[in-house]
């Protein structure tokens, strides 16, 4: 696996060589410096723990100033383990830029959903308002009954209401990187990642498993179906 930390940058397009508009998301990632190594011998898994974005002192508690002190890196705001492939090569004070993901790469991002406040069922879970008329009353906004009767005398847990809406942690998966500058820090992935500008972020290699599609695979052996009957124009459709 590779991952990297990094924030959300803001959303905008870019266009392919057949001049078609892919909506983009840019990410500042990295640089992130090594702070921890987790080995076999010690630990009983091999992984490594990145810091990302420098931060005065003042603003750590004195056990993770001890933390980074320790490793001899500074001050850092964000600290992230992660199980990468090359753990075992990595040393503590070594940076991992954004070069590490390559044009092609697919990725999962992780971010804090944007935060909406206090919202009522019909906003935070699609509920619809009751009948405006015939003496509807006060109330075409309200999540109306849910309860039972005497057996079980309670609502049971799971029921949509009204409460807190966002600032969960959500998970974008299968994302493209379409562009990779390690200069700049700068990531750039196809589509929309959770958060609000400047989010923090983490991107690792996406769960999802690319099988290699095999020539002729869209081909069926059965009679009953046109490809099965006619190859050739089965073939035809994919070019």
């Amino acid at each position: 696996m590779k991952a990297i930390i990094g924030k959300k940058v803001g959303m905008s397009q870019i266009f392919d060589e057949n001049g078609h508009v892919i909506p983009v998301t840019v990410i500042e990632a990295g640089p992130c410096t090594v702070v921890q190594k987790k080995t076999s011998e010690k630990e009983g898994y091999e992984a490594v723990q990145l810091g990302y974005e420098d931060v005065t002192e003042k603003k750590l508690s004195k056990g993770e100033m001890g933390h980074l002190n320790k490793a001899g890196v500074s001050p850092k705001k964000f600290l992230r383990e992660f199980n990468l492939d090359n753990a075992a090569e990595l040393n503590i004070g070594d940076i991992v830029k954004a070069d590490t993901f390559a044009v092609g790469d697919f990725v999962d991002v992780t971010g804090i959903s944007k935060g909406h406040g206090y919202q009522g069922v019909i906003k935070r879970w699609g509920a619809q308002r009751t009948p405006t008329s015939h003496g509807g009353g006060p109330v075409h906004r309200h999540a109306g009954s849910m309860g039972s009767s005497t057996d079980p005398s309670r609502i049971f847990k799971g029921k949509i209401g009204a409460g807190h809406m966002g600032v969960d942690q959500v998970t974008v998966q299968n994302l493209t990187v379409v562009k990779v500058d390690p200069e700049l820090n700068m990531l750039v992935v196809c589509g929309a990642i959770p958060g609000p500008k400047g989010g923090l972020v983490t991107i690792k290699s996406t769960v999802k498993v690319h099988k290699a599609k095999q020539a002729g695979a869209d081909i069926s052996k059965n009679p009953q179906k046109a490809s099965g009957r006619n190859p050739q124009k089965a073939s035809a459709r994919t070019k």
